[in-house]
């Protein structure tokens, strides 16, 4: 099969979910390609930019339109669904969050993404001096969820919990579980969040 970027990009997702970001270097995506190293210098420029390119990949799941001012949504209510729509495009790749998280931004549809989001944030009333670090507070809370989300299912399994610890027993009561497994969790999380982004605005505009 012909290589392309494309096909390039789709390979190294594979090995990061597969085998963790640990494991993607060029030789190894060669390899994975069966391609020598030096021809995928035909695609890419390097690592980085691979990176970015899976950075890239991963924004097109990830929806903006609640911010677009057509869609006539909150401000508030627009962050909600972002980080819904985020927290779904990071869950299905986990092992990408290390790697994207520590690495600056460049790709061009990212930044896109966040300038729709300044722009409709700022019209919103927040003051631009405070727009990404919005942004930041969200997304640190929507990684974390994703991470929590894969988590391995008896994270918290009251059965594994010695009965001396009784709270913590009593409060992994299977009765409680859909209150407080990692999908609820993040709801939990993302509505304190917001109430408090609520009250944060209000404070600047007062």
């Amino acid at each position: 099969m012909r290589l392309n970027r494309e096909r390039l990009v789709q390979a190294a997702l594979d090995l990061v979910d597969e085998e963790g970001a640990e494991a993607l270097s060029m030789r190894t995506l060669a390899a994975r390609v069966d391609r020598q190293v030096s021809s995928l210098y035909n695609h890419v420029a390097g690592r980085g930019e691979l990176i970015e390119l899976m950075r890239a990949r991963i924004v097109t799941d990830i929806d903006v339109t609640p911010f677009l001012p057509e869609a006539g949504m909150p401000w508030d209510d627009a962050v909600g669904a972002w980080a819904r729509s985020y927290l779904r495009a990071f869950a299905a790749h986990p092992n990408l969050i290390g790697i994207l998280a520590t690495t600056s931004v460049s790709d061009d549809s990212t930044c896109q993404m966040y300038d729709t989001i300044v722009v409709s944030l700022t019209r919103s009333g927040w003051p631009e001096s405070r727009v990404i670090a919005v942004i930041r507070t969200v997304e640190a809370h929507v990684l974390g969820s994703a991470l929590d989300i894969v988590a391995p299912a008896d994270m918290f399994d009251q059965q594994l919990i010695d009965p001396r610890f009784r709270a913590v027993h009593a409060a992994l009561d299977p009765r409680h579980e859909e209150t407080h497994d990692a999908t609820a969790a993040f709801e939990l999380g993302l509505t304190a969040l917001i109430d408090g982004l609520r009250l944060r605005l209000a404070d600047d505009r007062a």
